[in-house]
């Protein structure tokens, strides 16, 4: 199943223009020269609400909007920034919004989700959450924006490459976080339409490691159980229908372990002086793993795309010191 085309994208662009931010370009050069190529950061963690979702969100909405389709209610299920673009967005268009997630979900998400006026219900597992929005999608008027699985959603997040494609240039490689895959996809058909000789690649939790056991696989296999990941944005049981045959069109997925995920957020967050999640900073490692097999020279483009962190995941993230070891590759 693939029914998302450069079009949609390029038209959701000028859908949701008005209502986001052009998040800027980082650049370390100490970091340059650790690995030998030019490293290019989209700081998508600076966007409203602190993270890419708010894109697909805005996006899902905006098309029912022309088309006289606005619910009563929306519904959604996240474990986290999915949930506060979903707030947000609604908030805009005066509907009224409820958030299924976990309990475990990170506190300032949580916050910021209620803060911005949806309501929140959490369960104790992802599966549970999946089934109660899906019960409450039943109710007349009542319409479900899943985080992922949808084309006006990934047609929204295809939107960041095609801003960032019109702030750098050509390059020779993208990496994106890869959780159900909505950023991957939609990234890959900007990419393959404007710069189609890039290379598009997607980073994973090797703790949830379902896209990757996909691909392998050639059918969508879920993971077995709730994972235990630094990077909660890419926790998801499962990619979706639309997501994946997109998916097994990118040029690799590298799995990510949890120490490399907490080396790259450190010093991603110490070089650029941004706040950052682990789901984003953990493409640093798929950077060098791949830079590793290539000439230098290269230039990279790579998608940071949220900054919504509580303390406890910070605790999690800093209880060894990396920045000991400077970035190289040898890592």
């Amino acid at each position: 199943m693939n029914s998302i085309s450069f079009q949609h994208i390029e038209k959701a662009r000028t859908r949701i223009a008005s209502m986001i931010k052009q998040t800027p370009i980082f650049e370390s050069s100490l970091l340059n020269e650790y690995l030998g190529s030019r490293i290019l950061f989209k700081a998508e963690c600076l966007q409203r609400v602190g993270a890419f979702k708010l894109r697909g969100a805005l996006n899902a909405i905006a098309v029912m909007a022309e088309n006289d389709q606005l619910p009563n209610k929306i519904v959604a299920n996240s474990s986290g920034n999915h949930a506060q673009a979903i707030a947000y967005a609604a908030r805009l268009f005066n509907i009224p919004a409820k958030i299924f997630s976990t309990k475990n979900v990170s506190a300032v998400k949580a916050a910021a989700t209620r803060h911005y006026g949806a309501e929140l219900a959490l369960y104790d597992t992802r599966l549970e959450a999946d089934a109660a929005v899906a019960l409450a999608a039943k109710e007349s008027g009542t319409v479900w924006i899943p985080p992922f699985d949808h084309p006006d959603i990934i047609a929204g997040q295809g939107t960041l490459m095609l801003d960032t494609i019109d702030q750098v240039g050509d390059f020779d490689a993208v990496f994106a976080p890869c959780g159900g895959g909505g950023l991957l996809s939609g990234t890959l058909v900007s990419a393959r339409s404007l710069c189609p000789s890039a290379k598009v690649f997607g980073a994973e939790p090797l703790a949830a490691n379902d896209a990757a056991e996909s691909l392998r696989r050639g059918t969508i296999v879920p993971l077995k159980a709730p994972p235990i990941t630094l990077a909660d944005g890419a926790a998801t049981p499962s990619v979706g229908q639309y997501t994946f045959p997109l998916l097994q069109q990118i040029d690799g997925l590298y799995e990510v372990n949890e120490t490399h995920i907490a080396y790259w957020t450190q010093w991603l967050q110490h070089l650029l002086k941004l706040h950052i999640e682990p789901t984003c900073c953990m493409t640093m490692q798929a950077v060098v793993e791949w830079l590793s097999t290539v000439s230098k020279g290269q230039k990279v483009v790579v998608l940071l795309s949220g900054g919504n962190i509580d303390a406890n995941k910070m605790q999690q993230i800093w209880q060894h010191d990396h920045l000991t070891r400077p970035p190289s590759l040898g890592k």
